[in-house]
């Protein structure tokens, strides 16, 4: 069941936001080589606690820290450690939920660690950008898969591949709730959106092959099959009577917004 958030319940969801945001945007100067993964996810738990709000992630499903960090070929569900040293040239996806007042923002972005490959800044943008081509269609009375579909398009004119096995979703009290958002179809089909959703579209893109593994080491990681990079890009929308509003986008971001 889809639930409409009330204006209420969205300014709690917007606080949340505006602090996820900010800490995203702050990692683009945190984040260098030679500091390691398990530095990222105390910088993140430190800042969600420091605004009296709780890390969304640390213990869901049996989750052991406060953001996903994934390096290179890992897409999405890295668990930071201090063994993973960063170095110059990779690349690395921070995702990230706060809870505030019982509500969830959800948000990702990929980084560069110092100087990347052209083609792993390109990978960087792109999943970036298909994110705002679905974002054009998240106005009231379009349909769920104009989204996702808009996102598809994007990601393969330019090369890439959208993977398949990981979705978005609803979020509002609990951090996954209806509908799945997929990042891939036909448009013109699911339910309608309306005022009030709240979405985490997340585009998840490969370099190589759409195909994904996870890890059986740690039962989390997953990781492309090719072993190419990978990069993953979100925000949590909502929709309104007119443009969508979105939460998570720091201030470098709003002017990405048509």
């Amino acid at each position: 069941m889809i639930r409409i958030k009330n204006d209420e319940q969205i300014r709690r969801m917007a606080e949340s936001g505006k602090v996820t945001g900010r800490i995203l945007e702050e990692l683009e100067g945190f984040i260098q080589p030679g500091i390691t993964t398990l530095d990222i996810d105390n910088f993140v738990e430190e800042q969600i606690r420091k605004e009296g709000m709780i890390p969304t992630f640390k213990g869901y499903n049996g989750f052991p820290a406060s953001a996903c960090v994934s390096v290179n070929e890992v897409l999405v569900h890295g668990i930071p450690n201090t063994a993973q040293i960063l170095k110059e040239g990779d690349i690395v996806s921070v995702d990230v939920g706060a809870t505030h007042k019982g509500w969830v923002s959800d948000a990702a972005r990929t980084y560069a660690v110092g100087r990347i490959s052209e083609e792993a800044a390109r990978l960087i943008a792109v999943c970036k950008q298909s994110f705002f081509e679905g974002l054009r269609y998240c106005r009231a009375g379009n349909r769920l898969t104009d989204i996702g579909h808009a996102i598809q398009v994007y990601v393969e004119e330019n090369g890439f591949s959208v993977v398949l096995d990981y979705v978005g979703h609803g979020v509002g009290s609990k951090m996954h709730e209806d509908p799945q958002v997929r990042n891939y179809g036909e448009a013109g089909k699911g339910p309608v959106l309306q005022k009030g959703m709240a979405l985490a579209i997340e585009p998840m893109i490969n370099e190589g092959v759409a195909e994904v593994v996870t890890s059986e080491e740690d039962g989390w990681s997953v990781r492309t099959r090719d072993g190419k990079l990978a990069a993953h890009y979100e925000n949590t929308v909502i929709i309104t009577d007119g443009n969508p509003l979105v939460i998570t986008l720091g201030s470098a971001d709003q002017s990405s917004i048509s």
